[in-house]
This record gives C-alpha cells, sequence and structure tokens, in this order.
C-alpha cells in the first residue's frame, strides 16, 4: 500500500490567500489530500471554502491556538503516513511533493525536511522564511542557506543539493506523521514563530535528522498573518528566541551565554528606539518578563551537551555586521 501523504493548511483569516492559491495547491498536489483548519477566522473564509471548495475537508478549531496549537489540533485529526504544513500564502509548483516524500523514504532517520523557498514578488530571489534551509548560532540567531538577517540571496543554482541542516521552515515543513507524535508536536506554548525550530533541534537531540531538498521549489509571500514590524511579532520573536535556548541547552550552556543574549536584546530595544518604534521596544521587554514566568513550566533540559554541526560556533551578528559575510559560502560551518 502507498504512504500517504496529507497536505495540511492552518488558515487564519487568509480567505485571500486560500482564493488565490489554493487551487494551484490542489493541482499540484495531486492524487494526495488537501486540507484546510480553520484557526477561529473572523473573516468569511468559511464560507469561501464551503462555497467554492466544498471537497475540500475543513476541520474548523473553535479559537486561535496560534501556528503550534493549531497544528497540533489538527494533526492529531488526520491519519496520514506523513504531514506537509503549509502556509496559505504559498505558491506550489508541479511536482513539489514527491523528490521531498522520495528522500524522507530513502532514510528513516529524516523526521522533518523542507523544500527551497523562494519570494514569490521576487522570484528570483530566496524568501526570508526558510531559503535554502535553516541554521542557527551557538547564541541562538537562526539565519538560513540562501538569506541570513535582511539579505536574500538570488537562486542562482548554488542551493540545488540535498543537505541536512538545522531547521526545516513551518512555512512548508514535511514531516514523517508517527515520528511527529513521537517528538512531542509543536509546542503549543511557543504560540508563532520559532516553534518548528524548537521542534527540529528537539528532534535532532533525539538522534533524528532535519533535511533540504533543492529538487522541490515553492513561492512564499511572507507576513501573511503578522507584518515585519508588528510589536507581538516581535514580542513572539524574542521571547520565544529565549524558551528555544532554554529548553533545549543544557543549563551550563545556557548560563553561559544568557548575559551576553541580554546586552544584544537590549541594544535591539535601543535600535527600535531610535527608529521611533518604542512599541516594538517595549514587546522586547514584555518578551523578557514573560520568559521568566513560563520557563519554570519546563523541567530542566537533561539530553544536551551535543555540539550538533549545523550550529555555528560564532556570532552571526559579528560575521555579518562586523565582518560584512553576507553569503552563507562565506562562512564556515
Amino acid at each position: 500500500m502507498p504512504d500517504s501523504v496529507a497536505v495540511v493548511i492552518l488558515n487564519f483569516n487568509g480567505r485571500d490567500y486560500l482564493e488565490k492559491f489554493l487551487p494551484i495547491v490542489i493541482q499540484n498536489s495531486h492524487p494526495y489530500e488537501v486540507i484546510v483548519a480553520d484557526n477561529a477566522s473572523t473573516d468569511d473564509s468559511i464560507n469561501f471554502l464551503q462555497e467554492s471548495h466544498p471537497d475540500i475537508r475543513l476541520i474548523k478549531i473553535s479559537e486561535n491556538l496560534g501556528y503550534a496549537g493549531g497544528y497540533n489540533y489538527a494533526l492529531k485529526e488526520i491519519k496520514s503516513d506523513f504531514y506537509i504544513l503549509l502556509n496559505s500564502d504559498v505558491e506550489t509548483t508541479p511536482n513539489w511533493i514527491d523528490p521531498v516524500i522520495s528522500l524522507m523514504k530513502q532514510n528513516e532517520n529524516i523526521v522533518a525536511c523542507q523544500p527551497k523557498i523562494k519570494s514569490y514578488h521576487q522570484k528570483e530571489y530566496f524568501e526570508y522564511a526558510g531559503a535554502a534551509g535553516g541554521f542557527i548560532d551557538f547564541l541562538g540567531y537562526p539565519f538560513c542557506r540562501g538569506r541570513i538577517f535582511s539579505h536574500q540571496e538570488k537562486d542562482q543554482g548554488q542551493y540545488d543539493d540535498t543537505i541536512p541542516v538545522f531547521w526545516a521552515t513551518g512555512a512548508c515543513l514535511f514531516v514523517k506523521a508517527q515520528t511527529f507524535h513521537e517528538v512531542g508536536g509543536l509546542d503549543d506554548k511557543f504560540f508563532a514563530h520559532m516553534e518548528e525550530i524548537d521542534f527540529c533541534w528537539r528532534a535532532k537531540n533525539l538522534g533524528y535528522e532535519i533535511y533540504y531538498c533543492g529538487e522541490s521549489t515553492v513561492y512564499h509571500v511572507g507576513g501573511g498573518t503578522l507584518q515585519a514590524e508588528s510589536p507581538f511579532k516581535t514580542y513572539l520573536n524574542f521571547r520565544n528566541n529565549w524558551l528555544l535556548l532554554y529548553k533545549n541547552l543544557s543549563k551550563e550552556e545556557f548560563h553561559a551565554i544568557r548575559k551576553r543574549r541580554k546586552r544584544l536584546d537590549v541594544l535591539a530595544a535601543i535600535q527600535f528606539v531610535a527608529k521611533g518604534q518604542r512599541a516594538n521596544a517595549n514587546a522586547i521587554l514584555k518578551a523578557h518578563q514573560d520568559f521568566r514566568k513560563m520557563k519554570n513550566d519546563f523541567q530542566a533540559n537533561t539530553s544536551c551537551g551535543q555540539l550538533h554541526p549545523e550550529i555555528l560556533q560564532k556570532s552571526i551578528i559579528n560575521q555579518f555586521f562586523v565582518k560584512g559575510k553576507k553569503k552563507f559560502s562565506d562562512l564556515k560551518i
């Protein structure tokens, strides 16, 4: 019996994106099932789906549980060998599924994988959220092949390969269903942002592998739910980054970088104030306050101390802003 694959789109007030991209997803995903899970949208997403795509399976969630909670809820309702967690603002391409599924079937140790993520608005360039596979530095700052901070590379075939990475993007995340639940799924407490990095880190600490497959390509709009300048997005990114480190580093590793990270966050807040974005500066302060409250919800991590080769043992901030290394190929990982 062939393996089953479910393409699962978590929607929150994304009616316009569904109208634009869902028909393309359905066309390019045949013969696999496409499912929409609605995270308590307040626009007319539900009516649109019921009227325009009555054959699509719709999972209604009674409250907005965020990306993490929404997918955890939906995936428990879906029986499949593989899940594909797909943002509503993604344009798929023909044959975007099979190369990734084939790779994951060849290597039973791969729990998650992503395709090449390119910009919908600038299709020759990599997109911010995921690009050609995710990495992280020892201070916890994520970056990608093809995108470091705001610098996005032009796709010139330099990342057409297939390699292990540290994290795979939640914008288009292929996961093995059984192992997804075994690892514990996504952490509901993150709500949104960096929950996929946390999932991948936990999986790697258990001995699983995360991969990037350059044979598959999708195009991502980005910022479909929260815009880049949103104080709430700033809050989630800073709070969740601290949770990410606290959960996945040993106590000794965490305390070794804690003071340095605090200083860098203060500098980030000062920059927001200088740009007249005081609400974002306040969001960083609130992120720290809430992290201190939330960290007691987690048990001390005892499975770390593992030096994953995909962790850059230098500061990506120093490499990028001081040494001018804008491309992944400039780094030595």
